[in-house]
């Protein structure tokens, strides 16, 4: 099979007009406020950040601004944006008691930033597009990183239509980026959660990167 072929036959991204329709139709499409499932895997999120506090953080597809929210708290700045403005009509005023905080509308990943961060969070993203786009938004957050900085990954193992690929596929294509250490994990039957480092040095083993590395305990 030539390499024309495979691409053709590659699914492509979830169409934008998916998450029009979610939004037309529910203002909270998936319950991010109300379930608890939601709230403990925001809980576990924040807990798996290695640092108390943030320089600056990047999280896109924020939806109505539920993490966003949380994820403030541990951010001296927070960029978080959407391709739905449905969604920021709800994450806007739920974040504007936050002087730290921004809310943008941008489609990706064209529209990546072009900024420095020392936090990235993926939330239930990288599903939704095909491989070759995947690869692109981990090769941009990594070139947004600064030096030490941290890449969190997180998404539903469940089948979903809509879903392009699953978070297994996904999470295996950012463990197996070169510029990426993995210094964290949570696996559970709904859903993955890991944590990357972009090293200082490359080539630096996690076991130099973790958390009590970092304060001198190991």
């Amino acid at each position: 099979m030539t390499a024309a072929r495979r691409r053709a036959q590659q699914p492509a991204g979830t169409p934008g007009e998916y998450f029009t329709r979610m939004y037309a139709a529910r203002s909270d499409p998936w319950q991010l406020a109300d379930r608890w499932y939601e709230r403990r895997k925001y809980a576990l999120t924040l807990a798996a950040l290695p640092k108390p506090v943030h320089r600056s953080a990047f999280e896109p597809g924020c939806s109505v601004g539920v993490l966003s929210a949380l994820l403030a708290d541990r951010c001296r700045a927070l960029l978080c944006c959407d391709r739905e403005e449905r969604a920021l009509a709800q994450a806007r005023p739920r974040l504007a008691h936050l002087p730290q905080v921004r809310v943008e509308h941008r489609v990706l990943p064209a529209d990546w930033p072009e900024e420095r961060f020392d936090l990235v969070v993926l939330s239930e993203l990288l599903y939704y597009f095909a491989a070759a786009d995947c690869a692109d938004l981990l090769d941009r957050a990594v070139r947004s990183l600064d030096p030490g900085g941290t890449l969190l990954l997180v998404h539903w193992r469940h089948e979903v239509a809509e879903h392009v690929r699953s978070a297994d596929a996904v999470h295996r294509q950012a463990r197996a980026h070169p510029a990426l250490v993995r210094i964290a994990a949570h696996t559970e039957p709904d859903f993955l959660l890991d944590v990357f480092t972009r090293p200082e040095r490359p080539g630096t083993p996690a076991e130099l990167l973790s958390v009590a590395a970092g304060e001198g305990l190991s």
